[in-house]
């Protein structure tokens, strides 16, 4: 069935719509999520100060691709829906154009400071030594791999805002299935350590990036972009309106990572580690719930530009529940069997324990953290991103300041910290539920 049939399907086949465009996203979330967990065990065989370094890139790396592909990525697939939806094709062409040159000065964000400054930078987060070791990594991933992988997720949300789902993640796919055995080639075999982890992804997000600008310019998105479009504030207002926002949320959320693991370096460098493994797992329920989130940005905004506000609530609760129970497929074995997930990715015994307590924390709260992903990607299609926003703010909040007073003032530390970060988490996911109802998505259906 084509996705544009899809998209037209009546309301009793809500959950077969979302499933339909969620499907192949779910998969391409899969393929991705197991290469982002081979990469810390990759980068554990090189050594704790190895996985030190690798951790105190993590929340750039995280950002890089929550902003070209969820946040950013989310305001290109919203314009674009949102202007099919009103039936009007030529300036859905015109939005990809301007999606295309957004893309590349978010890449030079990525790539001016942590390709030339990574020491200085990373120093900020992790202390010295697991900046010098993750300088080199840092480089190669930024340096060489922040503008493919920018219009990699840029060229999939045109895709997607055309509702060409399965068309995009097939483009995509074969980076992520060629990542891991490219990356233990030039780490392990070619001597590159971790740095060759960099070096891979900006080869296969190169490819990747090919591909997709040869589908997309063919007209995959059922419109040609047209490169020679004059540039119109209007429209990249269009995308900006609401990709900024969400590269706001995308940055707060990784901050709290960032100030979490700043606050953790003091217990030394396993401490980092350990949490770094932890923080990986915690981000993994963005990929798993983009798959639904990517399906419920298209099919609200496409709800909200033909006027029918009480279809996009529906479409956004049912896809909330879906997230709920691919994150918790995830996150409750984890929470069950903390040690034995530790265990699969360090043999450290020390940065083991420390990341087996804290999954043992978190990860209950991690089904949560999915839910209110998946409804933070139906408030981009409905364009109501305040709440989002408030939910952002709540969790960085509570995972820094709660942390300060758990672990400093009342004197829990480590424990104290996590048990924070597990209360932001769980906060983030009930404020971005709390608004999905009428007093802040308006209106009542549309007549039939």
């Amino acid at each position: 069935m084509a996705d544009g049939v899809v998209l037209a399907a009546p309301p009793p086949g809500r959950v077969r719509r979302i499933l339909a465009l969620a499907a192949p996203t779910t998969l391409l979330a899969a393929t991705q999520v197991a290469a982002l967990l081979i990469e810390p065990w990759l980068a554990a065989r090189q050594g704790t100060l190895a996985l030190a370094g690798w951790a105190v890139v993590l929340p750039f790396a995280l950002l890089l691709g929550q902003m070209s592909a969820g946040a950013m990525g989310g305001g290109v697939v919203s314009a674009i829906a949102r202007a099919l939806g009103a039936n009007r094709r030529e300036e859905a062409a015109a939005l990809a154009t301007h999606a295309l040159v957004i893309a590349c000065a978010g890449a030079a964000l990525f790539a001016i400071p942590l390709a030339i400054f990574p020491r200085s930078i990373l120093g900020l987060i992790g202390g010295a030594e697991a900046a010098a070791a993750g300088a080199a990594y840092s480089a190669w991933l930024f340096g060489a791999g922040a503008l493919p992988a920018w219009l990699t997720n840029t060229l999939a949300s045109i895709l997607r805002g055309g509702g060409r789902h399965a068309l995009a993640a097939r483009g995509v796919i074969g980076g992520w299935v060629a990542f891991p055995p490219l990356a233990w080639l030039l780490m392990e075999p070619l001597g590159m350590g971790l740095a060759g982890a960099g070096l891979a992804f900006a080869m296969t997000m190169t490819g990747a990036a090919v591909v997709m600008a040869a589908v997309v310019m063919a007209g995959g998105a059922g419109f040609t972009p047209k490169l020679r479009t004059p540039l119109s504030a209007a429209l990249f207002r269009r995308i900006l309106s609401v990709g900024l926002v969400a590269c706001a949320m995308a940055t707060i959320a990784n901050l709290a990572t960032i100030l979490v693991t700043a606050r953790i370096a003091h217990h030394g460098a396993a401490a980092v580690a350990g949490y770094g493994i932890s923080a990986r797992i915690e981000f993994l329920m963005i990929p798993l719930a983009f798959g639904v989130g990517s399906a419920l940005t298209a099919l609200v905004g496409r709800a909200v530009g033909a006027g029918d506000w009480a279809e996009a609530r529906r479409i956004a609760w049912t896809g909330g529940g879906l997230a709920l129970g691919v994150t918790s497929a995830i996150a409750i074995p984890v929470g069950l069997f903390p040690a034995a997930t530790a265990a699969a990715f360090t043999a450290d015994a020390e940065v083991r324990a420390i990341a087996t307590e804290a999954l043992s924390i978190i990860a209950w709260a991690m089904p949560g953290f999915g839910i209110g992903m998946a409804l933070y990607f139906a408030a981009m299609g409905a364009g109501r991103m305040a709440w989002p926003v408030a939910a952002g703010l709540s969790r960085i909040g509570l995972a820094v300041g709660g942390g300060w007073l758990l672990g400093d003032l009342l004197g829990f530390g480590l424990t104290g910290q996590f048990v924070a970060v597990a209360l932001g988490i769980t906060a983030y996911g009930v404020v971005c539920a709390a608004a999905v109802r009428p007093g802040v998505w308006p209106g009542v259906a549309a007549p039939r």
